[in-house]
């Protein structure tokens, strides 16, 4: 795999049952890269350590006047030079190949497996957590990855010098055969106190990160509320934290990389020391000296690269758990389904419940508890992260087709949707039926406001379709955002919309537009809104009152709202003292001339005066 030949058509099935295997299960189908760059890393390092033997043949020729030899060890020289250069040019192409191809697999694979588990991710894991497995451990296990090759031709460099040695020159070769694995060896008790200390590091990083996006999430009410300087000091503190934290792990790792130039110095000390001896007693010559102190002191290079794997392991071991956590997660239901059909159409029906949505109707749905709306919500979408009768649609049940057709036959619009980077046009570029234009959209969703805001915001963009949204919208306010939202599934024009509180971020005026406009675009098709409103709830053709996880009343809302004491408690928000009140008050329906005093229109009609007000977030 070379990088233009990314993305991976499948990027396999990953051995996610703990952080080791993962990364053996990368490296293994990294084999084809790792074995290049094992070869231009042996190539590489080869060339360096046999310059040594050249010098040393060449200062032997220099003493024996041989122009010959001498110009034969200058030709071998220049051997050796070209060959370090083709090594090192290729095997750093072939580590980076190795390094991008591996971070891009498991970035498929992570992306892979959101999409697989959609909202019942973020539930089971951070999201603050799927970020950073997402950029910053990728990198971390491909760097892994890429560093086991070279360090493995390293390794085998340091193996073949050692023997060299031993043939080349016994009486030194024993010193530096003992040496080299002495040397190579002796930070590993350093090892785990350094990789410790890197963790505590890593989770101070983690927290202050946590805490620095938290504060720029919400930096609009901590204005309000005058919260800036708290929050500042938390996240000096938190820095604070992270500076020592930093400070200690670096301490321990300038340990490990000072024994790295102490011991191979004391090594060729004693190197030095015996080989003088040895040439004092005419038992080696000169040129066999300089041989093997120039082997000494050019085989630091590969050595290296121990220091770094083991730092590539430190860092990737966190990570690859992390990433192993994320990858191991599944959905409790079958995606794949278990039915071949074409997209069913008809009354959308949620055994669970009881709840019977009618096809090409509006229809508001009042639940008590919230958590038991965003339930709801999930099932009525098929394929719920939750076990449990599957939602009808027409009489098919949504688990048993794949996950693809669940997502294009119902479309849910959670109760805090995300809006992704990028201009509207792209915002607005989703799978959709053409039938509904953006323009249309935006109208319905009354974004009239957002479009001059994003103009505003934006430098170069006279055109409100090229303007920019910021990162999940955090410019705009939690009204706007809500409305883009609401266009962006508007102009998906599903066959079933699902909304779960739709307008809870907007003003009453607002909201009344909202709902007529919705009603207006989704004329002839199924629409299901999860909503305590009255203003929506007026305005659909039937209200569904849930209590206690199933079907209490369906009607009209004026009706309702006049007959059933436990919706109109959660509609108007009485006090259970109030409920008591009205309890030991009948007060008829109110007759259908004269309009209800609980209603949506009148309480509109009041607030008409009034300036309109955009919720902040």
């Amino acid at each position: 795999m070379q990088i233009q030949d990314l993305p991976y058509s499948d990027p396999g099935v990953p051995d996610a049952r703990s952080g080791p295997r993962l990364l053996w299960w990368l490296g293994r189908n990294q084999l084809g890269g790792q074995c290049r760059a094992l070869l231009w890393g042996m190539l590489h390092f080869a060339s360096v350590c046999a310059l040594p033997f050249c010098v040393g043949l060449a200062v032997q020729a220099a003493v024996d006047r041989s122009a010959r030899r001498l110009a034969l060890t200058g030709g071998l020289m220049l051997l050796c030079g070209t060959a370090i250069a083709v090594g090192d040019t290729f095997l750093h192409r072939a580590a980076v190949t190795n390094w991008i191809t591996a971070a891009a697999r498991l970035q498929q694979l992570l992306a892979r497996k959101a999409a697989y588990l959609g909202s019942a991710l973020t539930r089971r894991v951070a999201a603050g957590e799927v970020v950073t497995v997402s950029t910053g451990d990728v990198e971390k296990l491909g760097w892994f990855v890429e560093a086991v090759s070279r360090f493995t031709a390293a390794a085998l460099t340091v193996v073949v010098v050692c023997v060299a040695l031993l043939v080349y020159q016994p009486a030194l070769g024993v010193v530096v055969a003992v040496g080299l694995p002495v040397v190579a060896l002796a930070v590993l008790p350093l090892l785990p106190r350094a990789t410790s200390r890197a963790d505590v590091q890593r989770e101070k990083a983690g927290r202050a990160t946590e805490l620095a996006s938290d504060t720029v999430a919400g930096l609009r009410v901590l204005r309000g509320i005058g919260g800036e300087d708290l929050f500042l000091d938390r996240y000096r503190r938190a820095s604070q934290e992270v500076r020592h934290a930093a400070v200690r792990s670096a301490r321990m790792w300038s340990v490990i990389s000072a024994l790295q130039v102490l011991l191979p110095g004391l090594l060729l000390i004693v190197v030095v020391l015996r080989g003088v001896q040895l040439a004092r007693e005419g038992r080696i010559t000169v040129g066999e000296l300089v041989t093997v102190y120039s082997a000494v002191m050019i085989v630091n290079y590969p050595l290296r690269h121990f220091v770094e794997i083991a730092m590539a392991y430190s860092f990737s071991r966190p990570s690859a758990q992390r990433a192993a956590r994320v990858l191991s997660l599944e959905r409790l239901t079958d995606t794949e389904g278990s039915r071949a059909t074409e997209l069913p159409g008809g009354d959308l029906f949620d055994p669970a419940t009881g709840l019977r949505a009618p096809a090409h109707g509006f229809t508001a749905v009042v639940c008590g508890d919230p958590d038991m709306a965003g339930r709801l919500a999930d099932r009525l979408g098929g394929h719920a992260p939750e076990p449990g009768p599957s939602v009808l649609l027409g009489g098919v049940p949504l688990d048993e087709l794949s996950l693809d057709q669940a997502r294009t036959a119902v479309l849910v619009q959670d109760k805090d949707p995300v809006l992704l980077s990028g201009t509207l046009r792209e915002l607005l570029d989703v799978p959709a039926s053409g039938t509904v234009r953006a323009e249309d959209a935006l109208a319905a969703a009354q974004c009239t406001d957002v479009l001059d805001a994003l103009v505003q915001g934006s430098l170069d963009a006279s055109d409100p379709m090229d303007a920019r949204i910021t990162e999940r919208g955090r410019s705009l306010s939690g009204g706007q955002r809500q409305r883009l939202a609401l266009a962006r599934s508007l102009v998906a024009d599903p066959g079933v919309l699902v909304l779960d509180e739709p307008t809870s971020a907007v003003d009453s005026h607002t909201e009344a537009r909202i709902a007529d406009g919705l009603r207006r675009l989704r004329s002839g098709r199924t629409t299901v809104v999860l909503t305590s409103s009255p203003l929506l709830l007026d305005r659909a053709d039937e209200v569904v009152f849930l209590h206690e996880g199933a079907v209490a009343a369906t009607g009209k809302h004026r009706e309702l709202i006049g007959t059933e004491p436990r919706y109109r408690a959660v509609v108007t928000r009485e006090t259970e003292d109030e409920q008591r009140t009205s309890a030991d008050t009948t007060v008829p329906p109110p007759p259908r001339d004269r309009p209800d005093p609980s209603d949506g229109a009148p309480l509109l009609g009041a607030l008409e005066p009034l300036e309109e007000i955009e919720e902040s977030a």
